[in-house]
């Protein structure tokens, strides 16, 4: 599986949490929309259900936080050492 661009997640996840809330506050005219993101998130995520396209969401958003953490960790514990 292609991993997704960490910023191109967060920009589904949070119009997906948008348009949850606005559904969930009685908006109406969201269905087509809240059908499109869900859509796409399973797209992205490589899923077929919302529940397992938002824990893998989160999983790949963690993966990519610790890699982003890494480097800097090694450099750090590499300086330590000498």
């Amino acid at each position: 599986m292609l991993t997704p661009d960490p910023r191109h997640l967060r920009s589904l996840l949070a119009r997906y949490a948008d348009l949850r809330i606005a559904h969930s506050r009685g908006e109406t005219g969201l269905e087509q929309q809240l059908d499109d993101i869900t859509y796409t998130l399973c797209v992205t995520t490589a899923t077929t259900r919302i529940e397992d396209a938002l824990a893998t969401a989160d999983a790949l958003l963690a993966r990519s936080a610790d890699a982003s953490a890494s480097p800097g960790l090694e450099a750090a514990r590499t300086e330590l050492a000498a």
